[in-house]
């Protein structure tokens, strides 16, 4: 994979923006991961936060996904909450603290991307709920 020559230092400021600039070949798998979050967390406002495709409910961030010359990643805050959830179909995949890792060489996990999504809205209702009391 190469770096797309509009990636370099830019600062994103639209979901778009960062999809065009993406490294070339990882495109496509941006727009799927996309798609799948909108058709999942309908109600979420889709922004960038930390210079990636951030979705949030109420002020609070519940999914963002990037990608990278290897893998595209979805990335969630809380994280212990999912990732003891889904732990099992996780176990396929390189993990850290907030991240999980989908290689390149590989399908995205569609029907799994979709639970973890609806999961974090949920579980980011839960606490915006909790906060309001």
């Amino acid at each position: 994979m190469t770096e797309h020559p509009d990636r370099e230092k830019k600062t994103f400021t639209t979901v778009d923006e960062y999809i065009d600039a993406s490294l070339i070949g990882v495109e496509e798998r941006l727009v799927e991961m996309r798609r799948i979050i909108r058709a999942a967390a309908p109600e979420t406002e889709e922004t960038i936060s930390y210079n990636i495709p951030a979705y949030k409910t109420d002020g609070v961030v519940v999914v963002q996904f990037a990608g990278f010359t290897e893998h595209t990643s979805l990335t969630f805050f809380p994280t212990a909450g999912a990732f003891s959830k889904f732990s099992d179909e996780l176990a396929a995949y390189k993990t850290s603290k907030s991240a999980i890792r989908f290689p390149l060489d590989e399908p995205l996990p569609v029907d799994l991307i979709d639970a973890i999504v609806r999961f974090r809205v949920n579980e980011a209702a839960d606490y915006v709920a909790s906060k309001r009391r």
